[in-house]
C-alpha cells in the first residue's frame, strides 16, 4: 500500500513516539520512503492485540508520502502453522480496512537466502555448529551472574561446522543431534548475545515448502533478515522483544552484502523500535493460551463471539472503523499498561450508535392484555429507526394490540423503592405508544405471574396527555399476534477477573465468567426485524446491541450476538466482586453456557434514585431544574442525588452552556462511576460546561463530544484544544455544506427520482451521504436543511 505526495507534515509527528521518529529520519533525510510491516506467524487466529499492530504499521503507510506496509508471514515454525490461519489473517486486515497490494510476503520462501547467510557465518568465523545437548548448551550459558563457558565445540574449524551444516540440511541427522549457533559474546549481560542458535533440526513438514527442509531458522535469525531483504526501514515490535535488539542489529550488521542473488541492499539498515502491546482488562493475549481455550471446548472456536481475535469480535457483531478508532483511543506507548476495557466498549457503542436502528425485542416475556382495547383492533405506530442525535431519518410502523408482551423484570408485585417501572395501581408508558395503568393479576397454581391486565388512556398516544399526568417510566414491549421469535446469546467478558494471569497459579481457566454467554432460546422482536439478514446490526431499546449471527443466523429463523451493552453494568467499585445490573454477585461456579433468562440491562433513568428527602435543599433543587431550567426530571434526579454532583453541574452551567445540554452530557454521556467520583475526576465542572457551549454553538457534534469528553474524564485539559488536535470541530461553512450536498444529489441520480416520487425516507440517505463527504464533520442541521431546500427545487 503505497502513499502518494510529497507533504509530510501531514502526518501526525505528534500522535505517538513512533510517528515522530519517522517523520524526523524523512525530514532529516536519514530515508526518502518508508516501508513498514506486519509480521504475524500463522499458528493462530489474530487477536484485537494484533489489530493495534495493524492499525499502526499499515496506518503510518496511509499516512505518509511514498510510504507501504507489507505483510508478511513468518512461518518458520512447521508444527504449530497452518494455511488456515494465513486465509484468516488475511482476511482479519483486509476487514480492518488495509490493503498491502502486492506486498505479501512469507518466511518461507526466503529459506535458501537464510540458509546461505548461515553458510557465510560460518565461513567468516561468527557461527559453529554445536553438537552439545540442549541441556548442556542452556547450563553452559551461564547466568545474570556468571558470563557462559564455551562448550566444547565453540572452537569447531569452520570446515567441520560447513560440511555438518551442509549434512543437517540433507536430512543425515535426529531432531537435536546439532545446532548452529553465532559466536559473538558469551560474557555479555545480555544473555541473548551468549552465542544464540540461529537453526534447530526439525524433521516435519511445512505447510508451504511441504519436505523440501528438515532444517529451519529461529525467528531471532530469521527476522532481521527478512526485513533487510525487503528494505523496512522501521521494524516495529512490542517490549518483550527489547533485548533482542541487539542481536537484531548483529544479524543485520553481518549478513553478507556482496554476493550476486545473496545480496542484502547495502543501504536497507531498518532500525528496530519497540512500543508497548495491548493488555486488556479481562482477556488473555497469548495465542497459546487462546488455542487452550479451544481445544478445551470453554469456547466454540476461535471465531466464538467472547473472543478477543478478530474474528469473534467481527463475528459479535464489532465493526472494524469500532476497531480502528479503540486503536487510534488508547494510542502507541512506550511502557506497559493494562488498558480498561471500558475504553473498547465505548468505541463500540460510539460507532452503533451512528449505524444501528433501533428496535424493540423482549427477552423474558411477560403478557399484558389491554382489557379498554377492543379485540380486533390493531393500531400501526409510528417508530423511528434513530435519535435526535443521529443524521439519519426513517421509521417503521409497530403494531399495537389488546395482547402485548412486556420484560418480566419491568413489572414488581411488591415494588422496591426506586423502581419506576410497572406495579399494581401503577402507571407507565409504552415506547411509543400509550399510557397504561396495570388493574390485575392473574397467576398460575404456582403462584406465579403469568398476566397482566392493563387499561390504556387513549390520550395519551406518542407522549401527548390531555390529562397532562407525568410518569417516570417507559417500557419497550412487542404486540403478542405480531411479534417474531427468536434466539437472543447475550454474551459478556471472557472472565471474571480483570487480569485473568494475575495470579500465576499455572490454571488461568479458573477465572473464566461462568455467565460469559446466557442464551434465551425464545425471544419476541418487532416485525419490522422479519427477514433480518445475517450481519444486520440493532439497537434493541433498553437492552444493547445486537447482530444477526453471521454463521447461525438466517432470515427465517434469527439468531442474535449482543454486541455491548448500552452501558457497563460491571461494578468499578474497589474490592467489589462483578455485579449483575440488578446488584446480585456475579456468580462463579456455574457452566460457561447455560440457558436462562438474564436481567434486563434497563436505561439508569429507569432505576433512578429519588433525591433523599430529608435534604431540602437538593430536592429543592431538583424542582429548580425542570420548573425554571427546562431539565428534563430524570436527568434532575440524578443531578441532586449528592452536594458534589450538583456543584459540578452548577460550575458547568456558569461556563455558560444551556442548562438541558449539560444535564445530557453528565446524565447521559459520562460514565456512572465517573459521577459518583467527580471530586477525583481530572476535569472540573467548567471544562464541562465550555464543552457544552461547543455544542450549543454548533461548533462540534454530540458524538465528537462524547470523543471529547472521554479523553476529559481520563486526562483532563481544555476542550478545545482536544477538539482542535483531533480536528473535531463541526464545518458550518455555507459553501463548503453546499457542495457536498450537490454532489450527493449528482451521484446519486437515481435516488433523487425515487425521492421525487415519493420515497420520503430516503432523505435521510442524502444527509447521510453528504456528511461522509464531510468526513464526519458537517453540520448535520445545516446539511439537512440543505437536502431538503435542494430536494424541494428538484421537485418544483
Amino acid at each position: 500500500m503505497m502513499s502518494t505526495g510529497t507533504d509530510i507534515g501531514h502526518a501526525a509527528a505528534g500522535r505517538d513516539f513512533i510517528r515522530s521518529i519517522i517523520v524526523n529520519d524523512l525530514e532529516a533525510g536519514r530515508h526518502d520512503h518508508i516501508v513498514t510491516r506486519f509480521p504475524p506467524e500463522p499458528n493462530g487466529f489474530l487477536h484485537i492485540g494484533h489489530a493495534k499492530s495493524i492499525c499502526l504499521n499499515f496506518g503510518i503507510a496511509r499516512e505518509l508520502p511514498n510510504a507501504r506496509c507489507h505483510l508478511r508471514f513468518d512461518d518458520t515454525n512447521p508444527e504449530t502453522e497452518d494455511v488456515k490461519y494465513v486465509d484468516s489473517t488475511i482476511e482479519d486486515v483486509r476487514w480492518l480496512g488495509f490493503d498491502y497490494g502486492e506486498h505479501l510476503y512469507f518466511a518461507s520462501d526466503y529459506f535458501e537466502q537464510m540458509y546461505a547467510f548461515g553458510e557465510h557465518l560460518i565461513r567468516e568465523g561468527l557461527a559453529y555448529v554445536d553438537s552439545s545437548s540442549e541441556a548442556e548448551i542452556r547450563d553452559a550459558r551461564g547466568t545474570v551472574m556468571e558470563p557462559g563457558r564455551p562448550t566444547e565445540y565453540r572452537d569447531r574449524p569452520a570446515a567441520e561446522s560447513l560440511d555438518l551444516f551442509r549434512r543437517m540440511r540433507a536430512g543425515e541427522f535426529a531432531d537435536g543431534a546439532h545446532v548452529l549457533r553465532a559466536r559473538i559474546d558469551l560474557a555479555s549481560p545480555n544473555m541473548l548475545m551468549r552465542d544464540p542458535i540461529l537453526y534447530r533440526i526439525r524433521h516435519a513438514h511445512h505447510y508451504r515448502q511441504g519436505d523440501a527442509w528438515c532444517i529451519y531458522p529461529l525467528y531471532d535469525y530469521a527476522h532481521p533478515i527478512e526485513d533487510a531483504l525487503e528494505s523496512i526501514t522501521h521494524s516495529l515490535c512490542t517490549l518483550e522483544f527489547e533485548n533482542n535488539r541487539e542481536l537484531y542489529d548483529w544479524i543485520v550488521a553481518n549478513v553478507p552484502r556482496g554476493e550476486g542473488d545473496m545480496l542484502v541492499p547495502p543501504k536497507s539498515r531498518p532500525r528496530q523500535i519497540e512500543f508497548a502491546r495491548l493488555a486488556l482488562d479481562y482477556t488473555v493475549m497469548s495465542k497459546r493460551k487462546l488455542l487452550q481455550l479451544v481445544n478445551q471446548g470453554d469456547v466454540s472456536g476461535w471465531d466464538d463471539p467472547r473472543m478477543p481475535t478478530i474474528a469473534g469480535l467481527r463475528r459479535r457483531g464489532v465493526t472494524p472503523e469500532s476497531l480502528r478508532a479503540f486503536c487510534e483511543l488508547i494510542g502507541v506507548a512506550k511502557a506497559n499498561t493494562r488498558v480498561d476495557i471500558a475504553k473498547l466498549e465505548y468505541a463500540i457503542r460510539d460507532d452503533l450508535n451512528q449505524r444501528a436502528p433501533r428496535v424493540m425485542c423482549v427477552l423474558r416475556p411477560l403478557r399484558v392484555v389491554i382489557t379498554n382495547w377492543p379485540e380486533d383492533r390493531v393500531e400501526q405506530l409510528d417508530a423511528p429507526f434513530w435519535p435526535h442525535d443521529v443524521p439519519k431519518e426513517g421509521s417503521r410502523p409497530v403494531p399495537f394490540s389488546r395482547e402485548l408482551y412486556i420484560e418480566r423484570d419491568d413489572f414488581a408485585e411488591d415494588p422496591p423503592k426506586g423502581f419506576f417501572r410497572l406495579a399494581p395501581g401503577r402507571e407507565v408508558r409504552l415506547r411509543y405508544g400509550y399510557i397504561i395503568r396495570c388493574d390485575g393479576v392473574v397467576k398460575d397454581d404456582d403462584g406465579e405471574v403469568i398476566e397482566l391486565r392493563c387499561t390504556y388512556d387513549p390520550a395519551t398516544r406518542g407522549g401527548s396527555s390531555e390529562s397532562g399526568r407525568n410518569v417516570k417510566g417507559t417500557l419497550h414491549w412487542v404486540s403478542a399476534e405480531h411479534a417474531v421469535a427468536c434466539e437472543v446469546r447475550l454474551y459478556d467478558r471472557l472472565f471474571s477477573d480483570p487480569d485473568p494471569e494475575a495470579v500465576d497459579d499455572g490454571d488461568f481457566r479458573k477465572r473464566l465468567n461462568p455467565d460469559s454467554l446466557v442464551v434465551i432460546e425464545r425471544a419476541l422482536i418487532e416485525p419490522s426485524v422479519a427477514g433480518a439478514e445475517p450481519g444486520a446490526r440493532f439497537q434493541f431499546e433498553r437492552l444493547g446491541y445486537f447482530t444477526a449471527d453471521i454463521v447461525d443466523s438466517a432470515p427465517d429463523a434469527l439468531v442474535f450476538n449482543r454486541t455491548v451493552t448500552l452501558r457497563d453494568t460491571w461494578a468499578r467499585v474497589t474490592g467489589a466482586a462483578p455485579q449483575k445490573s440488578d446488584g446480585r454477585p456475579d456468580r462463579r461456579t456455574a457452566p460457561s453456557r447455560r440457558k436462562a433468562q438474564p436481567e434486563v440491562d434497563a436505561p439508569e433513568k429507569m432505576v433512578a434514585r429519588a433525591p433523599d428527602p430529608r435534604d431540602g435543599r437538593l430536592e429543592g433543587r431538583r424542582r429548580r431544574l425542570t420548573a425554571e431550567m427546562g431539565v428534563p426530571a430524570e436527568q434532575a434526579e440524578v443531578l441532586t442525588r449528592d452536594a458534589a454532583i450538583a456543584a459540578f453541574f452548577d460550575a458547568a452551567v456558569d461556563a455558560g452552556a444551556t442548562p438541558r445540554t449539560v444535564a445530557k452530557l453528565i446524565v447521559n454521556d459520562m460514565p456512572r462511576e465517573s459521577r459518583e467520583r467527580v471530586g477525583e475526576l481530572p476535569v472540573g465542572g467548567a471544562a464541562i460546561g465550555a464543552l457544552a457551549h461547543m455544542i450549543d454553538s454548533a461548533e462540534i457534534s454530540s458524538s465528537a463530544a462524547r470523543e471529547v469528553l472521554a479523553v476529559l474524564i481520563e486526562q483532563g485539559g481544555d476542550p478545545r484544544t482536544i477538539v482542535e488536535k483531533r480536528g473535531l470541530r463541526q464545518v458550518s461553512d455555507e459553501a463548503a455544506l453546499s457542495s457536498a450536498v450537490d454532489q450527493v444529489l449528482q451521484e446519486n441520480a437515481g435516488k433523487v427520482a425515487e425521492y421525487r416520487a415519493g420515497k420520503a425516507g430516503l432523505l435521510g440517505f442524502f444527509v447521510g451521504k453528504a456528511m461522509a463527504k464531510m468526513q464526519g464533520k458537517g453540520n448535520p442541521a445545516m446539511l439537512k436543511t440543505m437536502v431538503e431546500e435542494r430536494l424541494r427545487g428538484e421537485q418544483g
